[in-house]
């Protein structure tokens, strides 16, 4: 559409408008009233009174219509009718349009102009950069905007994650600011399945963790994903296990001040979260406890439920939460510990039916390389060792003995037979 098409289309709908308008006051009789209105057809007929919005999409409502540089500069009508902003004149937005035509560079939209507190919000957050970050980054084209209570919404909870997922996946720009990718993670997790597969509104998206506007880095003590925080991140949904952790060893740890002790991110992970129930899970966890308790994992692994579980298949084999408890972690000494001696023969009867004060007199996390803590096991491990070692070293030298008197008798033959060795 040429410019000169524009501007009769545009002419033709303000004449009909007015003609509309005219036959209205003449009904009135009334001089002042014709005076306004013709003082308005003056005005209206100017080509440079302000366009109205019907006005503005004959030339915008064109979708191949772009700008000098080649970018979209078309609005859908109806798309942007039904928006959040329909029930607004173009130049609520743009308010540097005084005139018809108006000029091609114009002002850039300031959203902060209406949405003050979002605005206030987003300054100090890691997504500050306009340039990088735009409000339409994450809420789509201003013309199609729709509450965020409606499924069409792009931070709707249902599509928050492949919103996220437009910077934080493969391509992204995780891999400009070189950020780990998590959207894949995440999709996998027990929370990403809950919210793609099931359409759980209450499963944890991308903002239930690390909020909307004013996001932080997880390195400032203010963000939600700040190490210490965490707990209370996990709690506004998972209240009675937040209740548990606080309660017990790693939550006082924690509050106290120690970073260095574990919140729930350190054994379940922020994003690829699985069920605890999975195998994979239970299959890792040992480890992940051992990432800490270094000296437990060594003599864990000497024991029969290590050496069974590491075989593979062996899920239900005991790990370290299944005797010490996986939230509400007490020590040893504590009368509410499962490993507390009281409690043993209830917390081993979980799996060993029948057991007694004779069964729970095994020692989990026995050290066999300690003689002062544990001097018989310590010197019949060395025995069992050096027998090891003997029976393996007379049956290597045996066996290489063996070998060269068969050979030795192998040549013998041949030269008692006239053979090419004679």
């Amino acid at each position: 559409m040429t410019q000169a098409a524009r501007f009769a289309a545009l002419l033709i709908s303000i004449l009909i408008r007015l003609g509309d308008e005219l036959a209205e006051l003449l009904k009135l009789a009334n001089p002042h009233a014709v005076f306004v209105f013709l003082l308005t057809v003056v005005l209206a007929s100017s080509p440079r009174s302000l366009p109205a919005q019907t006005d503005c999409l004959a030339c915008h409502g064109d979708k191949t219509m772009q700008d000098a540089a080649g970018h979209s500069i078309a609005v859908d009508g109806d798309k942007f009718a039904s928006s959040i902003h329909g029930g607004l004149g173009c130049n609520a937005c743009h308010v540097d349009l005084k005139e018809y035509p108006h000029p091609d560079h114009i002002a850039k939209v300031e959203c902060k102009t209406c949405h003050a507190d979002e605005s206030s919000a987003l300054q100090g957050s890691v997504h500050s950069s306009a340039k990088e970050h735009p409000c339409t980054s994450c809420h789509g084209s201003a013309h199609e905007i729709q509450p965020k209570t409606d499924a069409r919404s792009t931070v709707y909870p249902l599509n928050i994650p492949q919103t996220c997922g437009k910077c934080h996946g493969d391509d992204g720009m995780a891999r400009k600011h070189g950020l780990p990718s998590v959207l894949p993670y995440y999709a996998d997790s027990i929370h990403g399945l809950a919210l793609s597969k099931e359409g759980l509104l209450v499963a944890a998206n991308c903002q239930s963790c690390h909020g909307s506007h004013h996001i932080l880095s997880r390195s400032d003590p203010k963000s939600p994903t700040f190490k210490a925080n965490i707990p209370k991140t996990c709690g506004t949904c998972h209240a009675r296990i937040d209740a548990d952790f606080g309660g017990g060893s790693h939550g006082h740890a924690v509050t106290a001040g120690n970073l260095k002790a574990p919140v729930c991110s350190d054994c379940h992970t922020a994003h690829a979260i699985l069920q605890p129930t999975e195998a994979t899970f239970r299959m890792q966890s040992t480890p992940i406890c051992g990432s800490c308790h270094k000296d437990k994992l060594s003599t864990y692994r000497d024991t029969f439920h290590s050496q069974l579980g590491s075989l593979g298949g062996y899920v239900e084999t005991a790990r370290c939460w299944d005797c010490h408890g996986a939230h509400e972690i007490y020590p040893a000494s504590d009368p509410r510990s499962p490993v507390n001696k009281a409690n043993l023969v209830a917390t081993c009867g979980r799996c060993h039916a029948g057991a007694n004060l004779s069964f729970v007199q095994y020692q989990p996390h026995a050290n066999a390389r300690d003689r002062k803590l544990n001097p018989a096991l310590f010197y019949v491990r060395l025995f069992m060792n050096l027998l090891l070692a003997s029976v393996l070293t007379f049956f290597v030298i045996h066996t290489i003995l063996w070998l060269i008197r068969s050979r030795y008798d192998q040549v013998r033959r041949r030269s008692a037979g006239g053979g090419n060795n004679a």
